[in-house]
């Protein structure tokens, strides 16, 4: 693979700095201007962002908490996407401190075939889920782009009963814009890349090998747009370096890409530092407390509004329902880091790191449903071209709600139909009853009728 040389000029360390410093000096009354600011739905800079970092107040702590859960429930309502992750290949070159892939791990090492990939979709089909996220280690090798696209076309191609995936949000390594337009000619949701860390010298630290290259790594994002894909992921591994610094970089960075090419990064990611073969946790100094890691959601939910927001099974089940509230939009549900995991029914050798919420979809479900949450498998805007720009522009004029309320409740009517458990369809019946009372009254009639043709056997209806 050719690389173009290019230079990451956006993350700045010395405006990081400044910012974080202007930021400690704010007075509650300032901390309080910027919470209003930030439910005028505008977003926050990078020192307003930062001012929020620094709150040591518990009576002031919890009004950033009830700003972020007034704007989650202003843009997403009570709707929570689903998703699982789908692990290909554990072949890597890279050498990463953190990582149980990392090559100086020696394991037998495997990636799906085609016919072992279709197993694995039916086994997450069979639990009810349509988004998938493809995640692989980097070897050009045994890895090459050709791979990924052949298994994106299998994932696509797998049905089972009335399951189909609709969606691949794909995972891989930083790579060429001809790769990224490869990408989308196969059917790409959104591409997610993780930074890891935004500061350099902790960057150089912790990999070795080709993603050690800073620059190239932190400027996929901007391949992969000129490349075609109208979506993007970013986030940071926390852990690995100072929480203030590498939040307000998240920003720096959302604000490169809506400058650069008129929109940001379609989610953010949230992963934690978790154990993993070859490694150990007191190895890393800048570990991140539960309570700074709520705060760290909070904040960015704040700075970035319209910005979608994942949380992954690292986190353990009651702590995940506390973050969840506090700005999540997307989370996995029953999902296995290893390869081959899902078929197989049993755990991997070698995860790439440890999970520690164990539930099935169902049961995250069932216990998300008392809180008033609405189950959402929806991909209506990709397959109606409302991505990027136009999924933007009716996001911050709140016109997207329209449309993903009804969905969300279509296709949880769908998992009630076909996965779900007779306990969790007696619980869900007041979510659905809420649900639909919150649909526009412009499309409500029709709504009911799209409910009442899938409970009479129809599938993939949408708005």
């Amino acid at each position: 693979m050719i690389r173009d040389r290019v230079e990451c000029a956006f993350i700045d360390d010395e405006r990081i700095g400044g910012a974080l410093e202007q930021g400690k000096r704010y007075s509650p009354a300032a901390v309080r201007d910027v919470l209003a600011k930030s439910l005028e739905l505008r977003g926050l800079d990078l020192e307003e962002l930062a001012s929020l970092l620094w709150v040591d107040d518990s009576e002031l702590l919890e009004e950033v908490y009830a700003a972020a859960r007034k704007i989650k429930e202003t843009i997403y309502g009570k709707r929570l996407v689903f998703f699982a992750p789908l692990y290909v290949s554990d072949y890597c070159v890279n050498n990463c401190t953190y990582c149980a892939y990392k090559r100086d791990n020696k394991y037998p090492r495997r990636k799906l075939t085609m016919d072992e990939a279709r197993e694995e979709v039916r086994a997450i089909q069979r639990m009810g889920h349509k988004r998938i996220a493809l995640e692989a280690g980097e070897d050009p090798a045994n890895c090459p782009i050709d791979y990924i696209t052949d298994v994106m076309q299998t994932i696509y191609d797998t049905h089972c009963d009335n399951g189909s995936i609709r969606r691949i949000n794909v995972n891989i390594a930083a790579t060429t814009v001809d790769d990224y337009r490869r990408l989308k000619d196969a059917g790409i949701g959104t591409y997610v890349l993780f930074q890891e860390t935004y500061h350099r010298g902790t960057y150089r630290s912790v990999h070795n090998g080709p993603k050690a290259d800073y620059d190239w790594h932190t400027t996929a994002m901007d391949r992969a747009l000129a490349g075609g894909i109208d979506d993007v992921g970013i986030g940071v591994l926390f852990g690995l370096y100072d929480w203030r610094f590498e939040t307000v970089a998240l920003l720096q960075h959302a604000h490169h890409l809506d400058d650069a090419h008129g929109v940001g990064p379609h989610t953010i990611s949230f992963p934690r530092l978790r154990p993993a073969a070859g490694m150990s946790l007191g190895e890393f100094p800048y570990l991140v407390s539960d309570a700074d890691f709520k705060r760290i959601v909070a904040c960015l939910r704040l700075a970035v509004p319209y910005t979608g927001m994942i949380l992954s099974t690292r986190e353990a089940p009651e702590f995940r329902e506390e973050v969840v509230a506090l700005g999540i939009s997307q989370i996995s549900a029953g999902s296995c880091t290893g390869v081959g995991e899902y078929s197989r029914g049993e755990a991997h050798d070698t995860p790439q790191f440890e999970v520690s919420d164990h539930r099935d979809l169902d049961q995250i479900i069932r216990d998300l449903l008392p809180s008033g949450y609405v189950p959402s498998f929806c991909t209506a805007c990709y397959r109606s071209g409302r991505t990027g720009e136009a999924f933007m522009s009716l996001a911050k004029t709140s016109h997207i709600h329209e449309f993903c309320q009804p969905n969300a409740l279509l296709t949880f009517q769908e998992y009630l139909c076909d996965y779900a458990s007779p306990d969790t369809v007696k619980l869900s019946e007041p979510a659905i009853r809420q649900a639909f009372e919150e649909v526009d009254p412009r499309l409500r009639q029709e709504c009911g009728r799209r409910l009442e043709r899938i409970r009479g056997g129809e599938r993939d209806l949408y708005f």
